[in-house]
């Protein structure tokens, strides 16, 4: 789209004031690492031998950056337009709360945006514009888009920006107004790490350690140990008393490490501060029902007992109702946790073994009746 020589001195004026430019062209454009910038110089500042990487392959975020001053330090981040803004934000650890973010985005009548925000919290209200502790350079913020995809483009003034840096994409169609600019939660982001001499950008996974423990206490302790004990007290009762210490020391055994995974997901979730609510609240309902169990072991009535079969009852459907939980919260943290299909696939290969051997047993139990 062209525009007239006033039409693009009133919107220079605009961007002196509230670091916000229009350029929209009507070429198409894809872009790559392997091709230079070609943007008709609507950048406001030289982009010649920067270094270049793909920061996110699964978005199409490309960065470009470069120190260009004893003290300055150029950014220009590409991706596709997807009427969504794009953010770059600038972390101390890793987080997002805590950091600031340049975000930039162009709305359906063609301006384009872009604002720093500090991201106080993890509410909307938490997050506020023109604040933070970034330093933009005046007169050098520009967003520029040509067809298929958005270029923003900023200057800091610092000596070295933090490397701990996170990515996000916003909500397709949901972008900040001029009313208060308030930006709406990310649809999907990435924290990486920079090397900012090696020009290398890798994942960042916080607390890796700790997230592997949870995952793996949690799904030994709820969704492995717990059916095999079920299992050995439905199937193997005729080796009295021996399947009831399998059974107690198995159940035991699964609750402790339930219990340590629980744990370390309260501390990760403390750490983290993610907004985890429904994972969270699915796994205390899971140790809650483990407790239950364990209190009912305590609390087992004599065979003789006229209540032993409503114990019976409730111990079976306590149990089961655990186990089912715990497989779907399981699946659930893998996927919260973008642990990648290998630990949905090896977790289900075990889910299929545990039915199979209880088919087998099943039909055992029907020849012999």
């Amino acid at each position: 789209m062209k525009t007239s020589f006033k039409f693009s001195a009133f919107f220079l004026i605009f961007q002196i004031f509230s670091f916000q430019n229009l350029t929209v062209n009507s070429q198409g454009s894809t872009d790559s690492c392997n091709s230079n910038l070609n943007l008709k110089g609507e950048l406001l500042f030289e982009t010649t031998s920067f270094h270049c990487l793909s920061v996110w392959d699964q978005q199409g975020y490309i960065l470009r950056y470069m120190r260009t001053d004893t003290n300055v330090w150029s950014f220009v981040l590409s991706a596709p337009n997807t009427n969504a803004y794009i953010a770059m934000g600038f972390s101390k650890n890793g987080k997002m709360v805590g950091s600031t973010a340049v975000v930039g985005w162009v709305s359906n009548d063609g301006t384009a945006t872009m604002k720093k925000y500090f991201l106080g919290g993890q509410s909307p209200d938490e997050v506020l514009p023109d604040k933070g502790n970034l330093q933009l350079v005046n007169f050098t913020s520009s967003v520029v888009a040509e067809d298929s995809r958005i270029y923003m483009a900023f200057q800091l003034n610092t000596d070295m920006p933090s490397n701990r840096l996170i990515y996000s994409v916003g909500p397709t169609g949901m972008l900040p107004s001029a009313a208060d600019f308030r930006l709406t939660e990310h649809q999907d982001h990435i924290s990486t790490s920079l090397n900012y001499n090696s020009g290398q950008s890798e994942k960042s996974t916080p607390y890796a350690n700790l997230r592997r423990s949870h995952g793996l206490l949690n799904m030994f302790g709820w969704a492995i140990f717990m059916p095999i004990g079920v299992m050995v007290a439905r199937y193997l009762r005729q080796y009295d008393p021996i399947w009831f210490y399998a059974h107690t020391t198995i159940q035991s055994l699964g609750f402790i490490l339930g219990f340590a995974g629980v744990t370390t997901g309260l501390v990760l979730n403390n750490r983290l501060q993610n907004n985890v609510n429904r994972h969270k609240g699915i796994g205390i309902f899971i140790l809650v029902l483990g407790c239950l169990q364990v209190i009912a072991l305590l609390a087992r009535p004599e065979k003789s007992s006229k209540v032993r079969k409503y114990w019976n009852w409730y111990h079976y459907i306590t149990g089961r109702v655990l186990i089912m939980l715990a497989t779907v919260n399981v699946f659930y943290g893998i996927h919260l946790g973008n642990a990648g299909s290998s630990w949905k696939a090896g977790f289900a290969v075990v889910l299929v073994i545990f039915l199979i051997t209880a088919a087998m047993f099943e039909i055992r139990m029907w020849k012999r009746k």
